[in-house]
């Protein structure tokens, strides 16, 4: 509580509110909302960041198996065209689809397992570099006209991937989320 002085006087005085005729009553239900909050808290600190690294595993998992199956994956033409772009055409056509869902698929199983999660970020930093490497080696196939294809659409919702591979990196690497404590 902060104490405010008067300019007529050098003793600290209270705030009119803190006076017990103006005070207003507590809230009963401050208590157990707040003890809710904590816990909500705590329990998200101890597990949030697991369960972005395990759905973060099964979204990636889920993309890389449907490229085992030729036609399943609407990024399969796209993966061909940037493989064989970043592989100066020496990966091409199935080759590159096949590649790409077999590292999909281990990028997938090490971040559900959390086993050999630190070697496997840089694994995962090299396949989203090669993900978004559309938007910057097809521009103009990719935004014609300004306005992005359903293609772009597709390579730019990973960087909410990005995003989430960056916190769960984070924590690998040694950062930890701790809720505040009360004072």
């Amino acid at each position: 509580m902060s104490i405010i002085t008067s300019s007529r006087s050098s003793a600290p005085q209270r705030p009119e509110a803190s006076h017990p005729d103006t005070q207003s009553r507590p809230d009963p239900t401050t208590g157990w909302r707040q003890r809710l909050v904590d816990r909500s808290l705590v329990l998200l600190a101890a597990h949030s960041i697991d369960a972005l690294r395990i759905s973060l595993g099964l979204v990636i998992l889920g993309f890389g198996s449907l490229k085992f199956f030729p036609g399943a994956s609407p990024a399969e033409g796209l993966v061909m065209q940037t493989t064989e772009a970043l592989t100066f055409g020496m990966v091409t056509g199935t080759t590159a689809v096949v590649g790409t869902a077999v590292l999909e698929t281990v990028i997938g199983l090490v971040l559900l397992t959390g086993r050999g999660l630190r070697p496997g970020m840089l694994v995962i930093a090299g396949w989203l570099a090669g993900i978004m490497a559309p938007v910057a080696l097809f521009p103009g196939e990719m935004f014609p006209g300004g306005l992005p294809t359903l293609a772009a659409q597709y390579v730019l919702k990973d960087l909410i991937l990005a995003a989430a591979a960056a916190v769960v990196a984070a924590k690998a690497l040694g950062a930890r989320l701790v809720p505040p404590t009360n004072a």
